[in-house]
């Protein structure tokens, strides 16, 4: 039997209940949210025993990325192939409608910390919406060790400690893991190490809506994690790479992974030769074209272009706005 070959994927949303969202993917994504509940996060690409991202069209429809990987390595994955046990990042749109939990995720380096086959959790956020009450907490205020932030986790006064400021659309919010951070009233696009792996020191003493009793918090766990030497983060600063004929910004280039930023109206190039890249378009829209057709490529929508697609040209109709995610070469996680 002939082998089907890989094309640009695009996958259902894997909507999720926080009681910390709203409703404002609505208006971002394509596909209707479930029900009236509070959606705090659609995962747009997710390489998970739990929840593993469905191809929502073409020849592979209904095929899990967890299956693709199995039956397709070489072409999902290329010259990464056989270094990653699944697809190594979780890409999501959030909804933070209400304040995140003050939380904190491990490095890689507390195996410890971390269940089995999981990893660690260095994220970013691209910020595209901000509420009045928008706020970013990331990093500690200067001089706040470890005592100092136990008493304030006792005495409910944990906020007093966070550095923070006031986002706005297009800022990027780089988070190491070992960074005690929070956001409120934004909606944000997330790329993270893929690990669910998060302990909450405070929840704002709030009761989960669909519980009525408040969330586990994992104090010990997160204070043993925690980089008391890092200080405040604010928003990053973009690398302008080229301004015409479109502008290309690198957002972030970490260990884990790279982020590019793409604006303009005129055709420019994507994806690589024998890597995989993943693309996220923010505003307007595009067709992409690659060797063997052409697939459309919209507001709120994310596309995995495996290795064997390669280069791709991005005709935008009008001026779009794109996120470009890399995989880093130099770096194989096992």
């Amino acid at each position: 039997m002939k082998e089907t070959s890989l094309y640009p994927l695009r996958f259902e949303p894997i909507y999720q209940y926080r009681p910390w969202g709203g409703r404002r993917l609505a208006k971002l994504l394509s596909r209707p949210l479930p029900g009236d509940h509070l959606i705090g996060e659609a995962w747009m690409l997710s390489d998970r025993h739990d929840h593993s991202s469905v191809v929502a069209d073409g020849p592979l429809k209904g095929k899990t990325i967890s299956q693709l990987s199995v039956e397709h390595p070489q072409q999902l994955l290329g010259d990464l192939s056989g270094h990653f046990r699944r697809f190594p990042l979780l890409l999501k749109f959030l909804d933070v409608s209400q304040r995140l939990s003050v939380q904190v995720h491990p490095s890689d380096a507390y195996r410890a910390l971390i269940p089995a086959g999981d990893t660690g959790k260095t994220e970013a956020w691209v910020v595209l919406e901000d509420g009045p009450e928008a706020r970013v907490f990331a990093g500690l205020k200067a001089g706040v060790g470890a005592d100092t932030l136990r008493r304030a986790i006792a005495s409910g006064t944990v906020v007093d400690l966070l550095a923070d400021f006031v986002p706005k659309p297009g800022d990027v919010v780089f988070i190491r893991a070992g960074i005690v951070h929070s956001m409120s009233d934004a909606v944000v696009f997330e790329v993270q190490q893929n690990s669910d792996v998060t302990f909450r020191l405070y929840d704002w003493d709030r009761l989960d809506p669909s519980t009525g009793a408040p969330r586990a918090l994992q104090v010990d766990q997160a204070m043993a994690c925690i980089d008391f030497a890092h200080g405040p983060v604010g928003s990053s600063t973009p690398l302008v790479q080229e301004t015409r004929p479109v502008l290309r910004e690198e957002l972030v280039a970490c260990d884990q992974f790279g982020v590019t930023r793409i604006r303009g109206s005129v055709p420019f190039t994507v994806g690589a030769m024998r890597t995989p890249q993943v693309l996220v378009c923010l505003a307007g829209s595009s067709r992409l074209e690659y060797v063997r057709g052409s697939c459309a490529l919209n507001k709120g929508e994310v596309l995995l272009l495996p290795a064997v697609v390669g280069e791709c040209c991005c005709r935008p109709d009008g001026v779009v706005d794109v996120l470009e995610i890399a995989l880093p070469r130099n770096r194989w996680p096992r």
